[in-house]
Protein backbone atom coordinates (compact mmCIF):
# COMPACT_ATOMS: atom_id res chain seq x y z
CA UNK A 1 0.00 0.00 0.00
CA UNK A 2 2.28 2.86 1.04
CA UNK A 3 6.52 2.76 1.65
CA UNK A 4 7.85 5.11 4.09
CA UNK A 5 11.74 5.61 4.83
CA UNK A 6 12.27 7.20 8.63
CA UNK A 7 15.66 8.21 10.56
CA UNK A 8 15.67 7.51 13.82
CA UNK A 9 18.71 7.97 15.70
CA UNK A 10 20.79 7.64 12.60
CA UNK A 11 19.36 4.80 11.53
CA UNK A 12 17.49 4.33 8.49
CA UNK A 13 14.17 2.12 8.20
CA UNK A 14 12.22 0.97 5.76
CA UNK A 15 8.81 0.23 6.41
CA UNK A 16 6.09 -0.49 4.32
CA UNK A 17 2.16 -0.43 5.76
CA UNK A 18 0.98 -3.61 3.47
CA UNK A 19 -2.97 -3.72 5.41
CA UNK A 20 -5.00 -1.99 6.97
CA UNK A 21 -8.05 -3.92 8.53
CA UNK A 22 -10.15 -2.21 11.63
CA UNK A 23 -7.79 -0.65 14.05
CA UNK A 24 -5.16 -2.85 13.44
CA UNK A 25 -2.06 -2.63 10.54
CA UNK A 26 0.49 -4.84 9.27
CA UNK A 27 3.70 -3.54 8.37
CA UNK A 28 6.93 -4.48 7.68
CA UNK A 29 10.50 -2.39 9.06
CA UNK A 30 13.41 -3.31 6.94
CA UNK A 31 11.76 -6.75 6.45
CA UNK A 32 10.29 -8.29 9.54
CA UNK A 33 6.80 -8.19 9.18
CA UNK A 34 4.37 -6.26 12.44
CA UNK A 35 0.85 -6.32 13.30
CA UNK A 36 0.71 -2.48 14.55
CA UNK A 37 -2.71 -1.93 16.70
CA UNK A 38 -3.77 1.91 15.88
CA UNK A 39 -5.88 4.35 18.60
CA UNK A 40 -8.46 5.03 16.72
CA UNK A 41 -10.15 3.07 13.80
CA UNK A 42 -9.06 3.89 9.97
CA UNK A 43 -11.51 3.98 7.11
CA UNK A 44 -10.85 3.72 4.03
CA UNK A 45 -12.04 4.89 0.89
CA UNK A 46 -12.92 2.19 -1.39
CA UNK A 47 -12.93 4.87 -4.28
CA UNK A 48 -9.48 4.83 -6.03
CA UNK A 49 -8.39 8.47 -6.69
CA UNK A 50 -8.24 9.31 -10.18
CA UNK A 51 -5.21 11.74 -11.77
CA UNK A 52 -5.77 12.89 -15.28
CA UNK A 53 -3.66 14.43 -17.52
CA UNK A 54 -4.95 17.85 -18.80
CA UNK A 55 -6.91 17.23 -22.29
CA UNK A 56 -7.07 19.36 -24.86
CA UNK A 57 -10.30 18.22 -26.72
CA UNK A 58 -10.13 17.86 -30.48
CA UNK A 59 -13.08 16.77 -33.23
CA UNK A 60 -10.39 15.19 -35.31
CA UNK A 61 -8.37 12.25 -35.33
CA UNK A 62 -5.30 13.91 -36.11
CA UNK A 63 -4.38 16.13 -33.51
CA UNK A 64 -1.80 17.99 -35.52
CA UNK A 65 -4.27 18.63 -38.27
CA UNK A 66 -7.19 21.59 -37.58
CA UNK A 67 -10.77 20.00 -38.00
CA UNK A 68 -11.88 22.06 -40.27
CA UNK A 69 -9.04 20.83 -43.21
CA UNK A 70 -9.66 17.50 -44.58
CA UNK A 71 -8.27 16.16 -47.81
CA UNK A 72 -10.69 16.72 -50.46
CA UNK A 73 -13.03 19.34 -51.75
CA UNK A 74 -16.00 17.62 -50.37
CA UNK A 75 -14.95 17.78 -46.69
CA UNK A 76 -12.73 21.19 -46.69
CA UNK A 77 -13.93 22.90 -43.97
CA UNK A 78 -15.70 20.33 -42.60
CA UNK A 79 -16.67 20.47 -38.46
CA UNK A 80 -16.37 16.84 -37.43
CA UNK A 81 -18.82 14.73 -34.43
CA UNK A 82 -16.03 14.15 -31.57
CA UNK A 83 -18.25 11.49 -30.52
CA UNK A 84 -21.40 9.77 -31.60
CA UNK A 85 -24.83 11.07 -29.86
CA UNK A 86 -27.83 13.09 -30.86
CA UNK A 87 -27.99 16.82 -31.83
CA UNK A 88 -29.95 19.24 -28.96
CA UNK A 89 -29.36 22.44 -30.76
CA UNK A 90 -28.18 24.38 -34.21
CA UNK A 91 -27.42 27.50 -33.63
CA UNK A 92 -26.21 28.26 -37.13
CA UNK A 93 -27.42 28.04 -40.59
CA UNK A 94 -26.18 27.85 -43.86
CA UNK A 95 -25.05 31.49 -45.11
CA UNK A 96 -24.14 32.59 -41.69
CA UNK A 97 -20.90 34.03 -41.06
CA UNK A 98 -18.77 32.49 -38.06
CA UNK A 99 -15.86 33.46 -36.17
CA UNK A 100 -13.09 31.11 -34.49
CA UNK A 101 -14.90 30.19 -31.01
CA UNK A 102 -18.73 30.83 -31.95
CA UNK A 103 -20.93 28.36 -30.70
CA UNK A 104 -21.94 25.73 -33.87
CA UNK A 105 -24.39 23.40 -32.04
CA UNK A 106 -24.63 21.62 -28.90
CA UNK A 107 -24.05 17.64 -29.19
CA UNK A 108 -25.27 14.77 -26.82
CA UNK A 109 -22.74 12.20 -25.76
CA UNK A 110 -22.90 10.07 -23.38
CA UNK A 111 -25.43 11.50 -21.35
CA UNK A 112 -23.43 14.94 -21.54
CA UNK A 113 -23.82 17.97 -23.37
CA UNK A 114 -20.86 18.74 -26.07
CA UNK A 115 -20.36 22.68 -27.49
CA UNK A 116 -19.11 22.34 -30.89
CA UNK A 117 -17.32 25.37 -31.92
CA UNK A 118 -16.18 26.84 -34.65
CA UNK A 119 -12.14 26.76 -35.36
CA UNK A 120 -12.01 29.12 -37.95
CA UNK A 121 -14.05 32.22 -39.84
CA UNK A 122 -15.82 32.10 -42.71
CA UNK A 123 -19.45 31.49 -44.00
CA UNK A 124 -21.29 28.12 -42.94
CA UNK A 125 -21.53 26.61 -46.36
CA UNK A 126 -23.81 23.35 -45.37
CA UNK A 127 -25.43 21.86 -41.92
CA UNK A 128 -25.84 18.27 -42.42
CA UNK A 129 -27.95 17.31 -39.48
CA UNK A 130 -30.86 18.73 -38.17
CA UNK A 131 -32.10 18.92 -34.12
CA UNK A 132 -32.61 15.55 -32.82
CA UNK A 133 -30.90 13.47 -35.74
CA UNK A 134 -28.54 10.97 -34.66
CA UNK A 135 -24.90 11.14 -35.47
CA UNK A 136 -21.82 8.30 -35.33
CA UNK A 137 -18.15 9.82 -34.54
CA UNK A 138 -16.65 11.40 -37.80
CA UNK A 139 -19.55 12.46 -39.55
CA UNK A 140 -19.38 15.95 -41.13
CA UNK A 141 -21.58 17.83 -39.14
CA UNK A 142 -21.40 21.06 -40.84
CA UNK A 143 -18.91 22.59 -43.65
CA UNK A 144 -17.38 26.22 -43.31
CA UNK A 145 -16.38 27.94 -46.73
CA UNK A 146 -13.95 31.21 -47.13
Amino acid sequence: MKDFKFKISGNLYNVSITNIEGNIAEVEVNGTPYKVEIDKELKQSKTPKLVRQTSIPSTDTHPSVAKTQSPGKATAGAIKSPLPGVILEVHVKAGDRVKPGQKLLVLEAMKMENNIDSDKEGVVAEVRFNKGDSVLEGDVLIIIGA
